[in-house]
C-alpha cells in the first residue's frame, strides 16, 4: 500500500537500549504538520535509522547494535510489517542506510566499514552482506583513532555511493560491482583534517553536495560531477555565529549531527547538538555558496536528526536527549523555522516519510 491510499505517514526511529519505543508511525496533519502516534514496536532493536522505498511500500531500519543488522517492512495501514528476520551486515554499529541499485547499502561506526545487501523484488532483504573496509586514521586521537564510516548516500544520478567517513576524514565515492554487490572505491576525497565529516547532502540541482562536519561546526560546500563520480571541496562555512555562547544544557562544544535542503535549492538547515540549534543556511545556485542566515533554538536538547515535510512547508528535529519531535513551520522567505509544536519521543533518533 502506497502512501495515496493510506495518507502520508511519519516513521520514527529510536534507541530502545536507552527506553525509546523503537519504531513509531505517525499521522501527518496536512495543514500544520503536527504528528499524531499511532502505532509502535520495538521488535527490532535500536532501529537508529530509517529509510523508505520510493514507491512507499515499504521501510528499511537498521538495528544499531554490536552484531549489526538492518530490517525490512511492509508499511501497511496498522503500522509497519516486518518482511523476514534482521539481516546481518557484517559491520558494528551501522548509523545510517540507503537504497541504490537494488541494494541497501549500510554504514557501520565501530568497524569503519560499509556494505550492501540486496534488495528482492518483493522488499526483503538477501545476504550475505558484501563489504567494503575503510581504512586510516585523523589527528582526533580520542574520535580519530580508525575508520569511522558514518553515512552511506546514493548521488542524485542513482549511479554513485558516497561514503562519508568521521574518522579519517574524508568521502569515499564508490559504485556497487554488477555481479556482487560489493561497494568499489573510485576516490577518496580528503578533507580538511580534524573536521570529522559526518554526513552529505546534495543540492537539487544535482552540481552540488554539502557535508556537515561534527568536529568541527561547519559544513563544506562540494561541487559533484555525477559524469565522472568526482566531488571536489570549495570551502567550508561556520555554521554557528562568532559569539555563539553554550546551550541551556551546559554543553561547552557543539557537535553538527544532520543537514538537509530545500526542494527549491534556496535554503539548507543544520542541526547543532551542544548549542542544540538548528542553522539556516542561504544557498547560492551559482557556485553552490552557503552563508549563515541565522539560528534557532531546536526546540529540546541533542538534536540528532533533522527531516523535511515532502512538501517543504515543515520541518522536524528529532531531539534525542530532551526525549522529543518538535516542528516547525518554515518561512519561506527567509528560511527561518518557527516552532510549531512537539510530540514525545524517548531517545528519538531519525524521522522519515512515506
Amino acid at each position: 500500500m502506497g502512501t495515496t491510499e493510506r495518507g502520508l505517514r511519519a516513521y520514527i526511529g529510536s534507541f530502545t537500549t536507552a527506553g525509546g519505543a523503537g519504531l513509531t508511525t505517525a499521522a501527518v496533519d496536512p495543514g500544520t504538520g503536527a504528528l499524531t502516534p499511532l502505532h509502535a514496536t520495538a521488535e527490532l532493536p535500536n532501529p537508529s535509522f530509517l529509510a523508505p522505498s520510493p514507491d512507499g511500500r515499504h521501510l528499511y531500519a537498521v538495528s544499531e547494535t554490536a552484531d549489526g543488522a538492518a530490517a525490512a517492512f511492509a508499511l501497511t495501514p496498522e503500522g509497519p510489517e516486518p518482511l523476514g528476520p534482521p539481516v546481518p551486515v557484517g559491520g558494528a554499529d551501522p548509523t545510517h542506510l540507503a537504497l541504490i541499485s537494488g541494494h541497501l547499502v549500510t554504514a557501520h561506526y565501530t568497524s569503519g566499514s560499509i556494505s550492501a545487501l540486496p534488495v528482492r523484488p518483493d522488499g526483503t532483504l538477501g545476504g550475505p552482506a558484501a563489504v567494503l573496509r575503510h581504512e586510516g586514521n585523523g589527528p582526533r586521537a580520542d574520535r580519530q583513532e580508525g575508520p569511522h564510516a558514518h553515512a552511506v548516500r546514493a548521488d542524485p544520478s542513482g549511479r554513485w555511493l558516497l561514503s562519508v567517513d568521521l574518522g579519517t576524514d574524508s568521502v569515499r565515492c564508490c559504485a556497487l560491482d554488477p555481479a556482487s554487490g560489493t561497494p568499489l572505491v573510485h576516490a577518496e576525497v580528503p578533507l580538511r583534517p580534524g573536521s570529522g565529516p559526518r554526513h552529505i547532502a546534495f543540492h537539487p540541482s544535482g552540481g552540488f553536495a554539502y557535508v556537515i562536519n561534527e568536529l568541527a561546526p561547519t559544513v563544506t560546500v562540494c561541487r559533484w560531477d555525477a559524469a565522472g563520480g568526482t566531488l571536489t571541496p570549495l570551502g567550508e562555512t561556520g555554521l554557528l555565529p562568532d559569539d555563539a555562547v553554550p546551550a541551556a544544557s551546559g554543553a561547552a562544544e557543539s557537535f553538527p549531527s544532520a543537514l538537509v535542503v530545500s526542494r527549491d535549492g534556496r535554503f539548507a538547515w543544520a542541526a547543532n547538538r551542544g548549542h542544540d540549534s538548528i542553522s539556516v543556511l542561504a544557498l547560492d545556485p551559482s557556485d553552490g555558496g552557503a552563508t549563515l542566515a541565522g539560528t534557532v533554538p531546536c526546540g529540546g536538547h541533542w538534536p540528532r536528526d533533522l527531516a523535511l515535510h515532502p512538501g517543504g512547508r515543515h520541518l522536524y528535529a528529532a531531539n534525542e536527549r530532551s526525549g522529543d519531535v518538535t516542528w516547525f513551520t518554515v518561512d519561506p522567505e527567509t528560511g527561518l523555522p518557527v516552532r510549531a509544536g512537539s510530540l514525545a519521543a524517548a531517545a528519538v533518533s531519525c524521522v522519515v516519510f512515506a
